[in-house]
């Protein structure tokens, strides 16, 4: 097994090598891999073990071809380049020839090292060196590849091409980084208490506090915060296998997709269970509000559909930045509908339970709160049940969400369905 150093010969021969030396002479193997481009003046000394001609040609081209789409289809020629360098660290990672990864790259060489990055497991060892992780400008971009893996970046402040004592300095502590990791490497494990991951937020905290009480001394609870970045993290993650059950409070990124809100994270939220053999416990958290700060932007002509009605909502105005409008009956029901038929496309069904508060899915639509509306919430509930297949139990708790009495269900059904799955395997 080795540790992969990716980058650039053409350009940053220099770096590497000292990379390449640190790496050798804490003891460990070195796999080389170029994905240079042609855009360096560099010829290289170094020889790779894996050379930007196997890359492109995993990529579905020629190095030819791909320097030639340098002039008017760089974004073409960068996608190739780096699905052949994920290919290649899947390829290594999965023969069991790859404990850990680092990267050392301008701005072209950060997406094609993070995409790779971004497919290895979680656990796996990842450091890149990177002069642009910091700009503004590739902030929203470089955050749906950090949101959802543990890459350890080191913002290298100055550039990386060349060498003088910063860059150095950069390439020695990457490469003593890289080496700390991968020696003291600790996977996750599967053996011994078992772990369950946990959707929650701040309108659920007394409820979902309650579930981790009841079921701490047992299993190991990993807590995803769902802010959208807190989504994709969780969907990721659950669909490794790393958990043996998912506690989903708070699906509401999904409903936030729908309409356009700030915790949005794509239309396949409700599929991070979808092929795993664990049981999915999901409650309605969340889809009685939509997050649509700031205020200002009702005024200013914004074409998100929900904020063009923002005057005739309730309305939680936390601060500046963070709006939360109550979703209206109309709203629950194209939710409960766009819920229950991704829920029916589940394959096993029974794996599946919703848990339904009845006095308030939220501490913010229960009575007496900035977003009450229990004719909306039942509208929900009537278009679930009318919907979602009846393979796919729905228990209805006579309280609201931050209760013990709704923490009881969650975890009943919980143990419902592990004593189930326990039994189809005698």
């Amino acid at each position: 097994m080795g540790i992969a150093i990716a980058g650039m010969l053409d350009e940053r021969e220099e770096a590497i090598t000292i990379i390449k030396s640190q790496i050798e002479r804490r003891g460990h193997k070195t796999i080389l891999i170029d994905f240079s481009i042609g855009t360096g003046a560099i010829a290289s000394k170094l020889k790779a073990d894996v050379s930007c001609d196997e890359l492109a040609r995993l990529g579905g081209a020629t190095i030819e071809q791909v320097r030639g789409m340098l002039a008017k289809e760089r974004e073409r020629a960068t996608s190739i380049m780096a699905d052949g360098l994920t290919r290649k660290a899947l390829e290594l990672q999965k023969a069991g020839e790859l404990k850990g990864i680092i990267a050392i790259a301008g701005m072209t060489g950060t997406f094609l090292s993070i995409t790779a990055m971004r497919a290895l497991p979680f656990g796996v060892p990842k450091v890149l060196i990177s002069s642009v992780t910091a700009m503004p400008a590739y902030a929203g971009r470089l955050a749906d590849y950090f949101g959802v893996r543990d890459i350890t970046v080191m913002h290298s402040v100055v550039d990386t091409v060349g060498l003088n004592p910063l860059v150095r300095t950069l390439a020695v502590n990457g490469a003593n980084a890289i080496s700390g990791m991968v020696e003291g490497l600790e996977a996750p494990r599967k053996e011994g208490r078992p772990s369950i991951a946990i959707m929650e937020f701040g309108f659920v905290d007394k409820g979902a506090h309650y579930v981790r009480d009841l079921l701490e001394k047992d299993y190991d609870l990993v807590s995803f915060h769902a802010t959208g970045v807190g989504d994709r993290a969780a969907i990721d993650l659950v669909s490794q296998g790393l958990f043996e059950a998912f506690i989903d409070l708070v699906p509401a990124s999904f409903s936030e997709y729908l309409f356009g809100g700030n915790r949005a994270s794509g239309p396949n939220r409700l599929d991070a269970a979808m092929n795993q053999p664990i049981p999915y416990i999901i409650a309605p958290c969340g889809f009685d509000m939509i997050s649509c700060g700031p205020i200002e932007r009702r005024d200013k002509g914004d074409p998100l559909w929900v904020s063009r009605h923002l005057a005739e909502r309730k309305l939680l105005v936390q601060d500046a930045m963070r709006v939360q409008a109550r979703t209206s009956v109309e709203e629950m029901g194209t939710i409960a509908r766009a819920v229950a038929e991704k829920l029916n496309s589940y394959p096993d069904k029974k794996r599946v339970k919703f848990i339904i508060p009845q006095k308030g899915f939220s501490s913010l639509s229960v009575e007496g709160g900035a977003l009450y509306d229990p004719i909306a919430d039942k509208a929900f509930v009537d278009a679930l049940r009318k919907h979602l297949d009846p393979e796919i139990k729905i228990l209805e708790v006579s309280d609201h969400i931050n209760t013990p009495e709704f923490a009881k269900a969650v975890v009943g059904a919980l143990k419902e369905s592990f004593a189930a799955k326990a039994e189809m395997a005698k």
